[in-house]
């Protein structure tokens, strides 16, 4: 018995001294915590939707103030063009538009019937039967609250129209996202074990002799794992389209122009780690770690982004799919073009400098 006090205590001292131990007992199980606490979350609300009042009554006006007085919806902050309305839908800045036709305060005094139009954006299914369950109770409780005891309803309904994916079905909004998922962790695995293999195998000192600079060392190994991924990003988009019909309704070409930054970015994560860790097994480990659990849990695949508390997102931000998911979704459902993509490609843009000069500043400090 004493001899076994004496190995539990040499155990106990050798975790407490091993400080990626105490991450692992400590660290770990706060922000697991914190992660899947706050990430996972169900409700939908704060939905953007906008509405067009072009009744202008007051009975219309109160209409909306019980949408927007409601925790579900919010005035996006970008104006409607009448001429394009869907272009609210097609740049993410609405979740659904809800056009209240002039004719509704006659409507609710002479009980004639009426409709008011409500256009969803399918392509984010949970939020779309979100809107749809939050717009018919609102509207019916405006209906209710306005009624003397006794009285029949007025025949005030909704008219639903579901663009990108009419049926809701959840394959159209999750397989792309799989895609990002794939494109990322294949990408971040395959040059993560890239500088670890050098040092490994101990042939990293004789290609420091060879006459080129760590720059052009990375840019040399980065250049065959862009052609795979790309390739690989083509295999996996045709078996996202004939197993799962997703529809492409936008541009390949700018698809492809998009997958090129975004695999590079993940390219050059995996550089970056590789660059950090002695082995190619903890390189493999770290990069799995690393790309696969912020992109499930925090680029916007499952949950929605808004729903997070802001630590989470901010550091959404951070995140590569975060991005590519809003393109690859707005392409391939909605025809979503280069200007409305914009800024998502910009942000992307500057996360690939941003790791990518990481990376190479980090295999100069090695090799000095």
């Amino acid at each position: 018995m004493r001899k076994i006090k004496f190995i539990a205590q040499k155990e106990l001292y050798h975790i407490l001294r091993d400080f990626r131990s105490l991450i692992i007992i400590f660290v770990m199980p706060v922000m697991m915590t914190f992660l899947y606490g706050y990430a996972i979350n169900m409700d939908i609300e704060h939905i953007p939707l906008t509405i067009v009042d072009r009744d202008h009554t007051p009975e219309s006006r109160a209409l909306v103030e019980r949408f927007y007085r409601s925790n579900y919806f919010y005035r996006p902050s970008h104006e409607i063009h009448l001429d394009d309305p869907e272009e609210m839908l097609r740049a993410t800045r609405a979740a659904g538009i809800l056009v209240i036709r002039p004719g509704f305060a006659r409507a609710l005094e002479t009980h004639e019937e009426y409709t008011i139009g409500l256009i969803i954006d399918g392509s984010e299914t949970s939020q779309a039967a979100a809107v749809q369950a939050y717009a018919n109770a609102l509207v019916n409780q405006y209906l209710r609250d306005r009624l003397p005891p006794g009285s029949t309803m007025p025949g005030v309904t909704i008219s639903q129209q579901v663009l990108y994916n009419p049926d809701l079905q959840s394959s159209h909004f999750f397989v792309p996202g799989i895609v990002a998922i794939i494109l990322l962790m294949i990408s971040a695995l395959l040059t993560s074990i890239t500088i670890a293999r050098e040092k490994e195998m101990g042939t990293m000192e004789q290609l420091l002799t060879a006459p080129v600079s760590p720059t052009q060392i990375l840019v040399g190994k980065l250049i065959p794992y862009i052609i795979i991924a790309f390739l690989d990003g083509l295999l996996v988009l045709a078996f996202a389209k004939l197993l799962f019909g997703v529809p492409f309704v936008g541009s390949f070409v700018l698809l492809l122009a998009f997958e090129l930054i975004y695999v590079t970015t993940a390219l050059s994560i995996g550089i970056l780690i590789s660059t950090l860790v002695p082995t190619q097994q903890l390189a493999m480990q770290f990069a799995l770690l690393a790309t696969m659990l912020p992109t499930i849990m925090l680029s916007g695949f499952i949950f929605a982004v808004k729903n997070f508390p802001i630590p989470l997102q901010i550091l959404s931000r951070i995140v590569p799919a975060t991005y590519f998911l809003k393109m690859i979704r707005g392409i391939m459902l909605k025809g979503s073009g280069f200007t409305v993509l914009a800024p998502q490609a910009g942000f992307l843009l500057l996360l690939m400098v941003l790791f990518l000069v990481l990376a190479v500043k980090r295999f100069k400090t090695r090799i000095g």
